[in-house]
């Protein structure tokens, strides 16, 4: 309801300075051809016109924006209270089992390890938001330092095997031994992000590859291909937004909002380039991130 409110608001106050435009154009259409031997007057009224105009667009085109901004922000705030409350929630519940009645060892670490994993879940989607909050700061300086990006590539798709209880041949990785000059932190949380997405938007059949490269000599570029639901082409941009998530299926899939944000705001940050491919849905996506190779 709340959505369909927005939409109605939107398109009201379209119509309304569009009509306004009207209006004013036929008033002095008019005018004009009342007036039309009146030099001086016909000057002034083309300024006051033209700034009537532009101030009846830009006000449109403030407020248009304002409510689309004003509904990413509800529904990051509903994903994000969701995110942190169902782990709580699910760690509140076992903590409840294990004090109230007696439980086998089995069945105790069984409740470990669920613990563990929500607890993880809790922690990433809190760094995420505490990440995007940093990136978003233009006075930080980041911390570089040269490494191996073929060696954060390996270690973020180990976790992620680990995390997710995949095999090697449904999260594989191919490369070689790249070196960058980056801030370590913010590349592997952009590459963990771009990973965990692959997996988690492929649902039940997880077939993700991952691959790093030269590319032209200058930039050392990781790759991740999924076999999931893809991505309109009208959305290959708009992905990278903050807050911004696809309409439909794939908004159901939990996420913040901000895993792609983060991806392209450390690319930029370290004069790389991040985009995504798809040839639309129900036929994978591509995700590319770029590096400048350290010299």
């Amino acid at each position: 309801m709340v959505v369909v409110s927005r939409k109605k608001s939107i398109a009201l106050f379209i119509t309304l300075g569009g009509g306004l435009t009207f209006v004013i154009l036929l008033l002095y259409i008019g005018w004009v051809l009342l007036n039309w031997r009146t030099g001086a007057l016909l000057v002034l009224g083309v300024l006051l016109v033209a700034m009537l105009i532009s101030g009846v667009v830009l006000n449109t085109f403030f407020l248009v924006r304002e409510i689309r901004r004003n509904e990413q922000h509800d529904a990051f705030i509903n994903a994000v209270t969701h995110e942190l409350k169902t782990p709580v929630a699910s760690i509140r519940l076992y903590l409840e089992t294990l004090q109230s009645r007696p439980v086998d060892d089995a069945k105790r670490n069984e409740f470990y390890g669920i613990m563990l994993d929500d607890s993880a879940r809790l922690l990433q989607t809190i760094e995420q938001v505490l990440r995007t909050g940093r990136i978003g700061s233009s006075n930080r300086t980041p911390s570089l330092s040269r490494f191996d990006l073929s060696a954060v590539v390996d270690d973020c798709v180990a976790r992620a095997r680990a995390l997710k209880q995949l095999s090697a041949e449904q999260l594989t990785y191919h490369g070689a031994p790249l070196l960058v000059l980056a801030e370590l932190d913010d590349v592997r949380a952009a590459i963990s992000n771009l990973i965990d997405n692959a997996v988690k938007y492929s649902g039940t059949n997880v077939n993700v590859v991952v691959e790093t490269a030269v590319v032209n000599n200058k930039y050392a570029s990781v790759q991740v291909r999924d076999q999931g639901p893809g991505i309109p082409k009208t959305e290959l941009k708009s992905i990278f937004k903050r807050f911004h998530r696809i309409p439909g299926a794939t908004s159901r899939v939990p996420g913040t909002g901000l895993g792609l944000f983060i991806v392209r705001s450390v690319a930029k940050r370290h004069g790389g380039k991040a985009w995504a491919e798809s040839e639309g849905e129900g036929r994978g996506s591509t995700f590319v991130l770029q590096f400048p190779i350290a010299k």
